[in-house]
């Protein structure tokens, strides 16, 4: 047996671009490294704030992006993730920046999720930031027009502390916020047979929305963890 060089880091072939914050990753957060149940690989991308990128549309941010998901790649990646459902906008550039596949967005997850649910079903999303999510975010992660959308803005805690970056978190506020946002986008839209969460940020919160709704929620954890399954399949035993 020989092995073969040629990277520098082995073992975590999964890498993520997150975004320059400092509010509490709690476990569930993908910026938390104990959320995963494999290796992984972290790049920040320093000045890329949650409020100029969720609020403000990222702004001259791209070639940082791009600079930090080469050296992701230069360190020995297999595949390239974010840690913002709003980072959709830069799909298509960093796909073409780099040889890896790229998922920038839990967005992503839309149609896939569709095509699984009932007819007369869709998927509905939830987002940190509903007065922010245009119809670009949606278009380059392919969301289906028309798609329900509900947001946690109106709530006490989640949204103001995260794209605030806030160094504490109330954390069963936040919990309220999500379960509260989930459950008025359900009973407005009664043709939601399903949760996409955009928000990263929302995972710790996902059992909680599903047990409040009744219905399959996903999320960032669900995408990438589908995601990184391709990267490193499963060996399994010989059946001989």
């Amino acid at each position: 047996m020989k092995a073969t060089g040629g990277k520098a880091i082995y073992g975590a072939r999964l890498g993520i671009l997150m975004l320059d914050a400092q509010f509490p990753r709690i476990p569930g957060d993908m910026g938390n490294a104990l959320s995963w149940p494999f290796p992984v690989h972290y790049k920040i991308v320093r000045g890329a704030s949650p409020d100029l990128v969720v609020r403000k549309g990222a702004p001259g941010l791209l070639p940082s992006f791009i600079e930090a998901a080469r050296d992701l790649v230069a360190d020995g990646v297999d595949g390239i993730t974010t840690n913002c459902g709003f980072l959709s906008l830069m799909q298509a550039d960093l796909q073409a920046a780099v040889p890896v596949p790229v998922a920038t967005s839990s967005l992503m997850q839309v149609r896939m999720v569709n095509a699984l649910l009932p007819p007369g079903k869709r998927a509905g999303i939830l987002t940190i930031s509903g007065s922010t999510l245009t119809d670009d975010h949606l278009k380059a992660a392919h969301v289906p027009e028309g798609t329900p959308i509900g947001s946690t803005e109106g709530g006490h805690e989640f949204t103001r502390a995260i794209l605030g970056n806030e160094l504490t978190l109330d954390v069963d506020l936040a919990r309220e916020d999500n379960v509260t946002a989930a459950k008025a986008l359900v009973a407005a839209n009664p043709e939601i047979g399903a949760l996409v969460l955009e928000c990263t940020n929302m995972v710790p919160y996902a059992a909680d929305i599903r047990a409040a709704t009744g219905l399959p929620v996903f999320s960032i954890e669900s995408y990438i963890t589908w995601f990184h399954s391709g990267l490193v399949p499963r060996r399994h035993a010989s059946a001989e």
